[in-house]
C-alpha cells in the first residue's frame, strides 16, 4: 500500500516442471551441510552475486532513497503552485457556480487531482519510464507505458474524487471530529479495493487466464487446501510485458480470493523456487496479514488524519487570509491538506515500512515451514536483488526498506535449514 492506499502481485506452467532441474545450490554452501555453518552458507549464496551485478542493484536501490525526498518537494511544490498562484480560488470560483456544496467539491477534486496529475508527469516519466529503463527493469514502450499510466489516472479520478467529496461531507456534518470519520472512510474504500482488485482492477494491466492442468498446478492446489485457502483454480498473468521481475500473490479476500502468480516465475524458477514463493505468498493469506494490514493501516490513519488536523489548523489560524483558506471545510484547502499528508507520510514512512516488514518475515517463516524449500527461498531471494540492496546497514534497512533485506532472508532460510537437514533435498 503506498500513497494514500495502493496495491500489488504473482504466477507458474507445466513448462516449469519440464524445463527446469532442480534448484541449484552453490556447491560451497553443499559442502557445509554436514557440519552446517548458517553464516558461511548464507555467505555463499551472498557471493552469487558479481560486483557489477551487486553495485547495479545498490545504485538503483539507492537511488529510490533520493526520489522519495524529490517526489515529497515536488508535490510541496504544486501545493504552493495551486495556493500561492491563485489557481485553487480561480477552481473554487468556477465551480461556485453549482448549487449543491457536495457537487462543487466533487468538480474542484476532479479538476485537482487532473492538473496535479500533468505537473507531475514529468518527474512520473523520469521515475517509473526513463529510469526503469536505465537500469534495464523495464520490457514497455513508451506507448505500453503509457497505456497503463492513463489507466491509472482513470482510476484515481473515478475512485478518488468521491472518496475526497466525501472525506469533506465528513468534515461539514461532524466538526472537529472529522478526522476519525475521515480515516474511517478512506480504510472502508481500502478494504473494498483489496476486494475487488483481483477480479476487477488487476485484469486491466494484465491477462489472467488459469494455469495449464499439470503437477505444478496440482502441487500448488494442495498446498492451497492443506492450509485451509479457499482457492479452486491458480492463475498465470503476463508481467513479462512489464518486466522481468518475477512475482505471486494470493490477492484477494472471501469470495474474491485468488492464487496467481506471472509468467516470469514460471520462465525463470524451478518448481523448488515456485514452490517456495507459493509458501510465502500463502502466509500472508493464513496469517490473515490482509486484515492485520487493514487493522494497522487504519490505527495508523487515525494518528495521521489526527496530526495533519491539527497542523491544518494551526496553518490556517495564522496564514488562512494569506492561503484563501476559510477553514478545514474548505475546499480550497485540499492542496494543503495533501502537502501535509504526503510529509507526514514520507516522515513516518519507517514506521509503514517496519509494519509491512515484519508481516514479510513471517510470511519468510511460514513459507519455510510449509514448503521445506530454503534452498529454493534462497535462490529466489537472490533474484529478487535485481533491484534491492541485498546487504544494507541496520538503520537503512529499518528505515528504507519494507521487505527483509536479502541477506536476512537469506540468512533466515539458511538457518531454518540448518535445523532441518534430515528434511532438505
Amino acid at each position: 500500500m503506498k500513497k494514500i492506499c495502493f496495491l500489488l502481485f504473482v504466477c507458474c506452467t507445466l513448462f516449469s516442471l519440464t524445463g527446469h532441474s532442480q534448484v541449484s545450490i552453490p556447491d560451497t554452501a553443499r559442502s557445509a551441510t554436514q557440519a552446517f555453518d548458517v553464516n558461511a552458507a548464507t555467505e555463499h549464496w551472498l557471493n552469487t552475486l558479481t560486483a557489477a551485478q551487486r553495485a547495479k542493484s545498490d545504485a538503483y536501490f539507492e537511488g529510490n532513497y533520493w526520489l522519495q525526498l524529490w517526489s515529497t518537494l515536488y508535490t510541496i511544490l504544486i501545493g504552493g503552485i495551486f495556493l500561492f498562484t491563485g489557481l485553487s480560488n480561480s477552481i473554487k470560483n468556477f465551480v461556485s457556480r453549482i448549487k449543491w456544496v457536495d457537487v462543487q467539491n466533487l468538480i474542484y477534486i476532479f479538476i485537482y487531482l487532473l492538473l496535479a496529475y500533468i505537473f507531475l508527469f514529468p518527474f512520473n516519466v523520469y521515475e517509473n519510464y526513463y529510469r526503469e529503463h536505465q537500469y534495464a527493469l523495464s520490457n514497455m514502450t513508451f506507448s505500453a507505458w503509457l497505456h497503463d499510466e492513463m489507466l491509472v489516472l482513470g482510476l484515481m479520478l473515478v475512485f478518488g474524487s468521491p472518496i475526497l467529496m466525501l472525506v469533506y461531507f465528513a468534515i461539514r456534518k461532524t466538526g472537529k471530529t472529522w478526522w476519525l470519520w475521515g480515516a474511517g472512510i478512506v480504510i472502508a474504500f481500502a478494504a473494498f479495493g483489496a476486494f475487488i482488485a483481483p477480479v476487477y482492477l488487476s485484469p486491466l494491466f494484465n491477462k489472467y487466464e488459469p494455469l495449464a492442468d499439470g503437477p505444478l498446478k496440482k502441487e500448488i492446489l494442495s498446498m492451497a487446501r492443506a492450509n485451509s485457502i479457499p482457492a479452486e483454480n491458480v492463475y498465470q498473468f503476463n508481467a513479462s510485458k512489464q518486466s522481468d521481475r518475477v512475482s505471486a500473490n494470493v490477492s484477494g479476500f472471501a469470495s474474491t480470493t485468488r492464487i496467481s502468480l506471472n509468467d516470469n516465475l514460471l520462465k525463470r524458477c524451478t518448481p523448488a523456487e515456485i514452490k517456495a514463493v507459493m509458501g510465502h505468498e500463502m502466509g500472508h493469506y493464513v496469517m490473515n496479514h490482509v486484515y492485520k494490514g487493514l487493522f494497522e493501516t487504519a490505527v495508523f490513519l487515525v494518528i495521521l488524519f489526527a496530526l495533519v488536523n491539527f497542523v491544518f489548523q494551526m496553518i490556517v489560524s495564522r496564514y488562512g487570509s494569506r492561503l484563501g483558506i476559510a477553514g478545514i471545510a474548505d475546499i480550497g484547502g485540499l492542496p494543503l491538506l495533501v502537502v501535509l499528508f504526503t510529509v507526514a507520510s514520507f516522515i513516518f514512512t519507517p514506521v509503514t515500512n517496519t509494519m509491512v516488514r515484519t508481516q514479510e518475515t513471517e510470511a519468510d517463516m511460514f513459507g519455510l515451514n510449509a514448503t521445506h524449500e530454503p534452498d529454493g527461498e534462497a535462490h529466489v531471494d537472490m533474484m529478487l536483488s535485481e533491484y534491492r540492496k541485498i546487504d544494507p546497514g541496520y538503520w537503512e534497512e529499518i528505515i528504507f526498506f519494507d521487505h527483509p533485506s536479502g541477506r536476512n532472508r537469506v540468512h533466515m532460510a539458511m538457518q531454518w535449514k540448518a535445523e532441518h537437514l534430515h528434511d532438505c533435498k
